[in-house]
């Protein structure tokens, strides 16, 4: 998507904020000099953290994993077990989770109803479990930069922002999708969800964003539902591929909008 996003973006912008970052594209593309960085996921936060403070330390553990089923599914059984996982030192957990995503099926994140990941194993040749350079690469990112991170609801981060931020301050939102179909619902990359009733809300954030005068972007599905809440706003379509679908004959370009209360 950032060949569609990038030229939307506002021209320029002296802070940044993303309160579902993810896998953190747009954060990377840009490396703002100041940034408030958010997700509900706390094992990805601590990836991140950990990447800021210790990375030598995070790709020295991730050589010392195995590609083969028994390695993974023994790697992923550890947070079955909840008071010996709360006792790992966090560089242990955040390899846990970079090599979990990199040999699990399709690099897909997903929990149980006790947050204990549960996506399969992948039957990779050969996953790039150790990539230092990407990792070294972040690392000097996040340490060269104001970046602030956060693991808490979206809505505490928005409202935590500071009163006294530039009005040129920038803040992308790419939340749970709406789903496009009855089957299409995926809320497994937390155990909290994301409802249509948690979708207004989050449009409420947005009218508070406009009404403090801070920029704002937001990705998601092109349902009717979505188009209609933000039918005061600037919404353009796009289309966007898709990588991980039950059915491969479904995974390819997809409508989705991406909504701007700036020109």
């Amino acid at each position: 998507m950032l060949d569609t996003i990038v030229p939307l973006l506002p021209k320029s912008f002296s802070a940044y904020c993303e309160p579902f970052v993810g896998g953190g594209a747009l954060l990377f593309y840009l490396q703002p000099q100041t940034a408030f960085v958010n997700d509900i996921n706390e094992d990805l936060i601590r990836v991140y953290r950990v990447i800021q403070t210790d990375v030598q330390a995070l790709v020295a553990v991730l050589r010392g994993f195995q590609n083969d089923a028994a390695s993974f599914y023994s790697v992923r059984a550890w947070d079955r077990d909840k008071a010996g996982y709360a006792l790992l030192p966090d560089i242990e957990k955040a390899a846990r989770i970079i090599y979990l995503n990199k040999t699990c099926y399709n690099g897909l994140f997903r929990v149980n109803s006790a947050g204990e990941f549960n996506a399969p194993f992948g039957r990779y040749a050969k996953p790039n479990i150790v990539n230092a350079p990407a990792l070294m690469a972040a690392s000097e990112y996040f340490n060269t930069a104001a970046v602030c991170f956060s693991s808490r609801c979206y809505s505490e981060v928005l409202a935590a922002l500071p009163k006294d931020l530039p009005k040129d301050t920038f803040v992308y939102l790419d939340p749970p999708y709406d789903p496009v179909s009855g089957t299409a619902n995926f809320t497994a990359y937390s155990k909290a969800g994301f409802s249509r009733d948690d979708q207004i809300a989050l449009r409420n954030h947005c009218d508070e964003l406009h009404a403090r005068g801070l920029k704002f972007m937001l990705s998601n599905s092109a349902t009717d539902f979505i188009k209609g809440l933000y039918a005061g706003y600037n919404i353009t379509l796009v289309q966007a591929k898709r990588a991980i679908n039950s059915n491969g004959a479904n995974r390819g370009g997809v409508s989705e909008v991406l909504v701007r209360n700036y020109g």
